[in-house]
């Protein structure tokens, strides 16, 4: 965004243009205008999640920490906060085939009265097995058992189920991984946990939404219903290193599309009447290479301003990724924290758990 881009939206912000609405204005100063009439109207409004834990105004706001290290979760989520300056409303946390889960400290994080927080559950349940097994039922005592324990719970909860599909995919006939397979292992899960009387789950379908896979003809198949899923996730980021793959801002790796053209990730996901959730997101730069992650930040407001379906934002926080070469952490530059700070403090995400 341009250096006049950005004071505008600052004077907005802080209510100094006070009464310009009347005033003829360019498309990207009524972006960012737009931003700040929503950052007001969340501060000013008691922002409150509902039955589906979607805020009747505002944005969620959560974080997953400390990925790929061995470090307690909820310690690293603390320190994040901590670095951040806000709270995590949604904690975002990893498991997989008959892990016992929700943890006693994913449990305690949000039972947390001071800081309340609603957990991101993420579930490979296949692990071991395959799609096609699971939704023929021969994991159903894993899904019993996870039953159990989350009507225990009692709290609401997002869930997600096997994240970022398209890269599981094994696009051959009686593989267990078509997406077809996906599809039904989904449905068959969710329906089960239904049946044994879970109503405080949420789920989300979290799409890597990148654009070699939504090119491929089977990605349409992963879908498995609309009676089945309550929220459309992405997880996709973004990289702050002019010139590196995927180099860009917030709306770059919302608007990805298939390769050789079609609709982009958000204006698809938005025609399926759902909430969106980015449910992972960050921006990175290759180690050692400390660009500065201020422009992606700065880009986030303007970009939710524009997009109303989504309603839930969680970033993904590491020093060093699963492939090993990228930093996706906030603070790999002093520029990049303080924007981030900024960003966390803006009142468009002071939602309260319902």
């Amino acid at each position: 965004m341009r250096r006049s881009k950005l004071l505008r939206f600052g004077l907005v912000l802080s209510g100094l243009l006070a009464g310009a609405g009347a005033v003829a204005m360019a498309p990207a100063a009524q972006a960012a205008d737009g931003a700040a009439q929503r950052n007001a109207a969340a501060a000013n409004t008691n922002c409150v999640t509902g039955d589906l834990l979607v805020p009747s105004c505002g944005v969620l706001w959560g974080a997953a920490a400390g990925g790929f290290t061995t470090k307690p979760r909820d310690v690293e989520l603390r320190s994040w906060e901590n670095l951040s300056g806000r709270t995590a409303t949604i904690f975002h946390t990893y498991h997989k085939g008959d892990e016992p889960f929700p943890t006693r400290s994913e449990i305690a994080m949000t039972r947390d009265a001071a800081k309340p927080r609603v957990l991101l559950l993420n579930w490979k349940i296949a692990y071991g097995s395959n799609w096609a097994k699971v939704a023929k039922g021969e994991k159903d005592a894993r899904i019993d058992a996870f039953a159990a324990r989350v009507k225990a719970y009692g709290q609401k909860f997002f869930l997600v189920l096997n994240h970022e599909p398209e890269n599981d995919v094994v696009a051959r006939r009686g593989s267990g991984w078509e997406a077809k397979d996906f599809a039904a292992m989904y449905r068959h899960t969710i329906e089960r946990l239904r049946a044994k009387g879970v109503t405080n789950a949420v789920n989300v379908l979290a799409y890597m939404g990148n654009e070699k896979w939504m090119a491929q003809s089977w990605w349409k198949d992963l879908y498995p219903g609309d009676n089945v899923v309550d929220w459309i996730g992405l997880d996709s980021y973004v990289s702050a290193e002019k010139g590196y793959y995927h180099y860009g801002k917030f709306n770059d790796l919302l608007d990805r599309a298939p390769k050789g053209g079609g609709t982009g990730f958000y204006d698809w996901a938005e025609r399926k009447n759902k909430p969106i959730m980015v449910a992972e997101w960050g921006a990175y730069h290759r180690i050692g290479y400390r660009a500065d992650k201020a422009p992606v930040y700065n880009s986030v407001l303007p970009e939710l301003a524009k997009r109303p379906a989504i309603k839930a934002i969680v970033y993904f926080d590491t020093k060093n990724d699963d492939e090993g070469n990228r930093d996706i952490s906030i603070n790999s530059t002093a520029s990049s924290l303080s924007a981030f700070r900024k960003l966390a403090a803006a009142p468009i995400f002071n939602v309260k758990i319902g």
